[in-house]
């Protein structure tokens, strides 16, 4: 049984989401097309932006390089964006030269899908998102709650709980094989108006609507 896990088919983990096969299934962390979302979400509050990272670690998540940007390159053109794969490693001195790098052009945010780099790591992230002005939307609100400008996630309990009742099945005489994949469906919207403010943006309304918590 797995949990927090995006590319189940990519890590070789299965063979489909409707009939995963072999001894596993278990519960996705994201699909792939919440990467569109993300990328509305920061168009929404900075209509300026053209040029939009995804930050991640090549060599400790594979979705973050592989997963996520096909569903960006699909999503980026309606919005006029362009999508900048930006691989770091998990050095601090990595980090700061690569978002540092980016930033060096204009009309710039950043997407960070999930990855354990970023999460050790997110006080430096959000520290540089700050420093060079970058508009970030995060997936976990453990990012806002340390300062960073937004998240749009899953409820982190809710996956657990699915993978309980899968076990709770197979302990029952289910077969793994047979028992689909299942998507987590709650989600929350976190914004930190605070560093909307430092970052100079004015949170449109449609989208403090939308919030399920807003941090002032």
């Amino acid at each position: 049984m797995f949990t927090n896990v995006s590319d189940p088919i990519g890590a070789g983990f299965i063979t489909s989401l409707a009939r995963p096969g072999g001894n596993l299934t278990g519960v996705l962390q994201y699909e792939a097309g919440i990467v569109g979302k993300w990328l509305a979400m920061l168009k929404e509050i900075a209509p300026h932006l053209t040029r939009i990272a995804l930050v991640g670690n090549p060599k400790t998540s594979g979705s973050a390089f592989d997963y996520f940007p096909r569903s960006a390159e699909v999503a980026a053109p309606p919005l006029a964006i362009k999508i900048v794969p930006t691989p770091v490693e998990s050095v601090d001195a990595d980090i700061d030269h690569a978002i540092e790098s980016f930033a060096a052009a204009p009309n710039g945010g950043l997407v960070v899908p999930p990855d354990s780099t970023t999460i050790v790591r997110r006080d430096l992230v959000i520290a540089l998102a700050a420093r060079y002005r970058l508009p970030a939307v995060y997936p976990f609100r453990v990012f806002v709650d340390a300062g960073g400008l937004m998240c749009y996630g899953n409820d982190e309990i809710e996956p657990y709980r699915l993978a309980a009742s899968y076990v709770d099945r197979i302990l029952h005489g289910a077969k793994p094989s047979e028992l689909p994949v299942q998507v987590p469906t709650n989600y929350k919207t976190v914004v930190n108006l605070k560093t909307a403010k430092a970052l100079g943006l004015d949170v449109p309304p449609s989208l403090l609507v939308r919030a399920d918590e807003v941090i002032e």
